[in-house]
């Protein structure tokens, strides 16, 4: 399983093999709509790999840039349809607390002094906001570790496309034109 995540200030990559896992990070303000698929394809030819070999995708659904994760999840929809495999999202969120007893509040950084947060239950999850504070940003390479472990339990099941979380509007003001017809 390959996963990824854009949704913040990095292009993170990691595969699964078995329980091995290999990640590289690329730490970047911008560009990660370049970087992303040559370092996806760079991962799975250090591993002797094609896109062929892979069982599913994850991607990292945010919250956090509003043009990264966009870039994130459209990526995984993409490759998932063309290679005819499931692409699995997961939140910044859920990744944050991999491996931790629930229920628990997880707050993950935001910009202007802000902070998104989300309660996780054991059965569901309330919805996230967005308040005033500082939070303590999660290492990339952790955040795509923590995501491909969590997909992996996931592959199989029936779950919806990867969507965006996004917690806030976004910055930029979307042009006036109707928005395009989503496909299912």
């Amino acid at each position: 399983m390959l996963a990824f995540d854009t949704s913040a200030a990095h292009c993170a990559v990691a595969l699964l093999c078995g329980e091995r896992i290999v990640s590289s990070v690329a730490l970047m303000a911008v560009g990660q709509a370049e970087e992303l698929i040559p370092a996806l394809e760079d991962l799975l030819t250090q591993e002797g790999l094609v896109w062929r070999d892979l069982d599913a995708l994850a991607v990292g659904t945010g919250p956090g840039n509003f043009t990264g994760i966009r870039i994130g999840v459209a990526a995984a929809r993409g490759l998932a349809l063309g290679l005819g495999i499931q692409a699995i999202g997961v939140s910044g969120f859920e990744a944050a607390a991999f491996g931790l007893p629930r229920p628990l509040t997880v707050t993950l950084p935001a910009l202007r002094r802000q902070i998104y947060a989300q309660r996780l239950h054991e059965d569901r999850a309330d919805a996230p906001e967005v308040t005033d504070g500082m939070a303590e940003a999660m290492s990339a390479e952790a955040l795509v570790t923590a995501i491909v472990r969590i997909a992996a339990k996931r592959v199989g099941q029936d779950l919806p496309r990867p969507a965006p979380l996004y917690v806030r509007a976004a910055d930029a003001v979307p042009a006036r034109d109707p928005a395009p017809t989503i496909l299912p």
